[in-house]
Formats: C-alpha cells, structure tokens, sequence
C-alpha cells in the first residue's frame, strides 16, 4: 500500500490472492487502526476489488473506489513502480533462500520509507511523523550476548543490502521510464484527434475488419 500524499508504503505479506473480506481485514488491521479511514483507494482491477462485496463495504466505510484503467497500470503508478522495486530487492537478496521472502519486507519497507522522495524532497517518514526517525547505530560496541549480536550482524547485513538495492532501483526504474518518455501534445477543445480502437468494443461481426482508428473529437 502506497500513500498518496507521503510517498510511504506498507507491505504486507500474504500467503495467496486474498478475497474482498480478507483485503478488507488486512487494510484494518495495519493501515486504519493507525492512520484512519482513507477518501479514496486506488486500485487494479483484481477480481477482490470489481466485486459487490468491495464496492458495498467501501460505500459504507464512505471510501472511494478508483480503479486503474485496463490496458494503462500507470494510472496506479505508484503501486506499480513500488513493486517493482521491491521485487528487484527480493529477487537479488533472498532467490536462494525464496522460503524466507516475507522475512525481509520490513527491513525494505524501513528502508523505503526512509528514502527521499523527488517530488516531495522530503523521506515518507518525514511527511508522516514530521522527523526522520534515527537509523541503526551499526557502529556500536558489540555486545557480550551471542545471540544479540548475531542478530545485529544479520539485521546490519540486510539493512545495508536493502538500502543499496532499492536506491539502485528507483535509479533505474527513472532512467527506463524516461527512455520512453516525450513532451505531451498540446490540443486544443474541439480539436479532431485520431483515436486508437485497440481497447475499444465495438458490436461489428469481425474485429479484423474493424476500423483501427477513429476521429474523435477533443473536448
């Protein structure tokens, strides 16, 4: 789950396509009982969140629905290019150990959260608690207790893997994005504009034989 306003995440493990119910639940129990009810939730078009159950707990919690265009997952972006970011983590840290998956998202959700943001200058922790809580002290004294310390050994291990990992990330993440990137087309209302039928239904016998594209006018 991606804040629209902070930029901060929560990542929540799960152990398979959970249903409406269970979203629901989830939601409550590690992002309302800590923050309160949302306006609005941005969504994909998973069957748990096109279902009567979703749209009818949503209108009685007073929460708007926002589903992602088909065919467009930007739209929903900031979900997007978060998992993406957090798949590449995973996959580079824990592919030979992929059993032990969730055991690493909070230290990357720590992480993330503790990353600058560029459009709002700030890291999520700042946006949301005011202050940038204090890393780990990794250069302490060791303790005299071994299981302490080899937990502080392994937690320093996957801390500095995380935060280089996910930096390495959003690094690339911007330069393959940009690639693809150009100056939008100014138009102008009542301009005619050329519009692609790829993702349009049109009720004709044979979709081979349709029109590919069609004038539409801007408005």
């Amino acid at each position: 789950m991606v804040d629209h306003f902070s930029k901060g995440c929560k990542l929540i493990p799960l152990k398979g396509l959970p249903s409406a119910m269970q979203t629901a639940e989830a939601l409550f129990l590690h992002l309302f009982r800590n923050f309160g009810l949302p306006e609005d939730i941005v969504s994909d078009r998973g069957s748990q969140f096109t279902s009567r159950v979703w749209g009818s707990l949503c209108a009685r919690l007073g929460i708007g629905v926002s589903l992602s265009s088909g065919y467009h997952p930007q739209s929903n972006g900031q979900e997007e290019r978060l998992n993406q970011e957090i798949g590449r983590f995973l996959r580079s840290y824990c592919s030979r150990e992929q059993h032990r998956w969730s055991e690493f998202l909070p230290w990357a959700e720590y992480t993330q959260n503790s990353l600058i943001h560029s459009l709002t200058g700030l890291t999520p922790f700042q946006c949301i608690v005011g202050y940038q809580p204090p890393l780990f002290p990794w250069s302490g004294e060791p303790s005299d207790v071994p299981a302490v310390e080899e937990w502080y050994q392994q937690r320093q291990e996957v801390w500095e893997r995380a935060h280089v990992r996910l930096q390495w990330a959003v690094r690339r993440q911007r330069i393959q994005a940009d690639r693809h990137r150009r100056p939008h087309p100014s138009y102008r209302v009542g301009q005619k504009v050329w519009l692609s039928t790829r993702n349009l239904h049109f009720k004709l016998p044979c979709r081979k034989l349709s029109p590919r594209f069609i004038m539409s006018q801007n408005r």
